[in-house]
């Protein structure tokens, strides 16, 4: 290994000693009491501009109520369910576990409402479009069984309800869907 020259090892030895007195700092004024201040120049973003997008996203106080819905829907037909509400981009919001539901229909319920809400479609609809397109079902996180609906705003998906533990996809769907228009009270 070749010696560093003491120019060199000072030069350096500089740099490491200010790299850490200037995290020192920064830790210090962090932890300041005082609040900050706010930054010279902020960068405006033009919502005209044509690299933005904007997205409409359901809170967790509708992701909320429409779960309950869902449960409740459930509840009327004495079913044991489990629910789920997933954002536009497939990330849960809210996941209720009902009574008595089996260890399985949390995570079924949550796979049904992403794949609801990715193909903007019922699940009972897409289960027939496996026959077309078998592997569909190899998507991760996906699963093609009766119960999962999606929540559209001036048609377009916003969200996506996944229901597991019934006996039949279609009834696991009946309850999504009472999800779905307790939205629209």
């Amino acid at each position: 290994m070749k010696k560093l020259s003491l120019r060199t090892r000072v030069v350096t030895g500089a740099v490491v000693v200010a790299a850490l007195g200037a995290g020192t700092f920064g830790a210090m004024s962090a932890s300041a009491s005082s609040p900050a201040a706010a930054p010279a120049a902020a960068a405006k973003a033009d919502t005209n501009n044509r690299n933005l997008q904007q997205t409409t996203h359901l809170t967790v106080a509708a992701a909320t109520k429409a779960a309950q819905a869902t449960l409740d829907a459930a509840k009327k037909e004495n079913q044991r369910i489990s629910v789920a509400v997933v954002d536009r981009n497939g990330n849960t919001i809210v996941s209720l576990r009902g009574d008595g539901a089996g260890p399985q229909s949390p995570e079924s319920a949550v796979k049904k409402a992403f794949t609801a809400v990715s193909w903007n479609a019922p699940t009972s609809e897409l289960v027939k479009r496996l026959e077309q397109t078998p592997n569909l079902k190899d998507i991760p996180g996906t699963l093609f069984l009766g119960g999962g609906a999606p929540v559209q705003v001036k048609g377009a998906p916003v969200a996506g309800i996944g229901v597991a533990g019934a006996p039949s996809g279609d009834l696991d769907e009946k309850f999504a869907q009472a999800g779905v228009a307790s939205l629209a009270r």
